[in-house]
């Protein structure tokens, strides 16, 4: 199973577009603390629709107390400042990938400890950065393409009738 980890995210619609992702894809979702908002929130439901009960959510106080409660994991850093882009990870069953907050990305001490697990989405040079949660389905979805698309299905209408 995959594991999203959105580290201080700020904008409601944000996570509530990401948690549908990951309802969607059977992802887990891991938000760090502080919050940009309260998860009860009405914009958050509303972005994550009747999704939120099939979301899988953990929240922790700070990335030490994700830390403490996940040791070493198979982390992958998203982040514009990355050296290599996400084709060059190979990412396996478990894995965790991780993001920054929408104003800011990941802390530059974090980035620095893992340099090698660091990760961009390939853009333009004068382009900022994508959507947050456009930037999670991205890898969401090819990380779950590099393991075949485990648990998940969707043939479409059209396969069954013949077409």
């Amino acid at each position: 199973m995959l594991n999203i980890v959105l580290v201080e995210p700020e904008i409601p619609q944000n996570c509530g577009n990401i948690a549908r992702t990951c309802a969607a894809t059977r992802s887990r979702l891991h938000l760090i603390e502080p919050l940009g908002f309260d998860i009860s929130e009405k914009a958050v439901k509303r972005a994550g629709l009747d999704y939120w009960p099939m979301v899988d959510l953990h929240v922790y106080h700070s990335l030490d107390h994700f830390f403490a409660e996940h040791p070493n994991p198979d982390l992958w850093l998203a982040t514009t400042k990355a050296p290599q882009d996400y084709t060059s990870a190979h990412f396996q069953d478990g894995c965790w990938l991780f993001f920054g907050k929408e104003t800011a990305g990941l802390p530059q001490w974090f980035r620095e400890e893992h340099p090698d697990r660091c990760i961009r989405i390939p853009m333009r040079e004068d382009a900022r950065s994508l959507n947050l949660s456009n930037s999670v389905a991205i890898l969401t979805y090819e990380a779950l393409r590099q393991q075949g698309f485990p648990g998940l299905t969707g043939t479409g209408e059209m396969a069954q009738a013949g077409q």
